[in-house]
Parts: C-alpha cells; sequence; structure tokens
C-alpha cells in the first residue's frame, strides 16, 4: 500500500481501514486528507476488499474542517469555501457513496462539522458512548455541507435534523442512536473490536448484492414506490447471476453455512 500523509491505510484480508491519522489536530479535515481517502477508495478496490471500516486516530474521529488551515487567496472566504466543497470535500463524500462495498464508520470521539458527515457516511454507524456528533457550522455563521443537510434529514427526518442543524449542539453517542442519526453506541473499549468484527462479517458476506443494497436504500430515499421496485428489479438481475447467489442456494439445500466470495 502507498504511504499517506494524513490518513492511514491497512488492509487485513478482505477488511480495508482508512484511519484519520491528524490526532495532534482531532483529525480536524483538509482538502488534502479528503483527497488521499479518494486515492485510498481507489487503492483498496484494485486490492480486493469487500469491506471498509473507516475511523480516527488518537481521541477524536473528526473535528470538522481545520479552520487554522484555511487559505482565502484568490476570492473571499465564501468563494474559498465553495472551492473546496467543489474540488475536494464533496467528490469523497460521493465516492464513499458510489462505492460497491459496505461501509462501517467507528465514531471514536468528536465528529463534527465535515466529519459528521464523513461519519454518517456509513452504512453501519457505530459509537463509543463518549463519543458525539456535532453539526458546528451554525456556531461560526456557516451552513451544513458535506451532504450534512441530506444524510440527516434522510436518517432521522427534518425536525431532528433542524434540531441538530439549528442549535448547533452536542448530540451525545446515546442519544443520537436513540434518534436514528447513528446504528448504535458501545462502550468506548468495546467500539475498536466491535467496529472490526462488523467488517468482517460484512466482508465475509455477499458483498455484490450488499453493493446494490446499499445503493437501493439511499436511492429509495428519492424515488416513488414503483421506481424504487423497478431499481430493485434490476439489481435482483444483476445479483441473480453472481456466483455468490449460486453458492447461498447450494449452501441452503445443503444445511451449510455458505462460503461467499463477492463475486
Amino acid at each position: 500500500m502507498s504511504k499517506y500523509e494524513t490518513i492511514l491505510l491497512d488492509q487485513d484480508g478482505p477488511v480495508a481501514t482508512i484511519t484519520l491519522n491528524r490526532p495532534d489536530r482531532m483529525n480536524a479535515a483538509t482538502p488534502a486528507m479528503f483527497g488521499e481517502i479518494r486515492i485510498a477508495l481507489d487503492a483498496i478496490v484494485n486490492e480486493g476488499a469487500r469491506a471498509l471500516l473507516i475511523t480516527g486516530a488518537g481521541r477524536g474521529f473528526c473535528a470538522g474542517a481545520d479552520l487554522g488551515g484555511r487559505s482565502f487567496e484568490g476570492g473571499s472566504p465564501g468563494d474559498a469555501s465553495r472551492r473546496a466543497l467543489q474540488a475536494h470535500y464533496n467528490p469523497t463524500i460521493a465516492a464513499l457513496a458510489a462505492l460497491d462495498i459496505p461501509i462501517v464508520t467507528a465514531i471514536n470521539g468528536a465528529a463534527a462539522g465535515i466529519g459528521c458527515s464523513l461519519a454518517l457516511s456509513g452504512d453501519i454507524i457505530l459509537a463509543a458512548e463518549s463519543a458525539y456528533l456535532l453539526q458546528a457550522f451554525v456556531n461560526i455563521g456557516l451552513v451544513p455541507d458535506g451532504g450534512s443537510t441530506w444524510l440527516l434529514s434522510k436518517s432521522a427526518g427534518v425536525p431532528r435534523a433542524m434540531e441538530a442543524m439549528l442549535l448547533g449542539e452536542r448530540i451525545p453517542a446515546q442519544k443520537a442512536a436513540e434518534l436514528g442519526f447513528i446504528t448504535r453506541s458501545v462502550a468506548d473499549e468495546e467500539l475498536a473490536d466491535e467496529a472490526k468484527a462488523m467488517a468482517k462479517r460484512l466482508a465475509d458476506g455477499p458483498t455484490k448484492a450488499m453493493g446494490l443494497i446499499r445503493k437501493l436504500v439511499r436511492g429509495a430515499q428519492n424515488t416513488t414506490l414503483g421506481e424504487a421496485m423497478a431499481l430493485e428489479a434490476e439489481a435482483q438481475r444483476v445479483a441473480g447471476n453472481t456466483e455468490d447467489f449460486g453458492e447461498g442456494v447450494r449452501s441452503f439445500l445443503e444445511k451449510r453455512k455458505p462460503e461467499f466470495k463477492g463475486r
């Protein structure tokens, strides 16, 4: 694997792990970091990863954009923010959404601003009990970005999303789970092991079908029932032609555990 400056990339069998690696800055995001994440996504696909785990080094997941490192040369602060979103942050969130393998995010501390968006990009979102989500934008006179308005409103509804974004208050992990922002909260000391076990479980499954499922569910948020069923039918055609489907049927008839290959 290539070396990176702001992230760590590791692959253990079918599970790839991206660790945000600026612990001295609470993993505050920079355009370079999100660019490296996109490069890493291409690498793990080429290496045959079947599940992705994203977490942070140190005591935080991601404290949001690194305001101290922003450059406003060549335009106003607003123009610079728009350029950074269009060129770096948004393409990374979009690349994660388009990934053909399932994603687990392990929130080991603060997930604020764009870090919250990154955390919510997971299909399975686990958070340590001491962790929290924070839509910090309004506290400095900005609007949520990185897909936050979509991710939050789709996961927990408009009223909860409005509360989170307009008040700009911390949402503890347990409350985030109760509201439906994340999958569940786990004890701090159990987060790493549980996240790895979850990623391994997903990686051992029929990941071609899982990739289709994650896109169907996201897409269903913006389609009619008829459109969703049409998309399901086409995805079922693709899934039905995979080796994993054949193995699933054989294992069911032979009353044994299936051995999926992600093909």
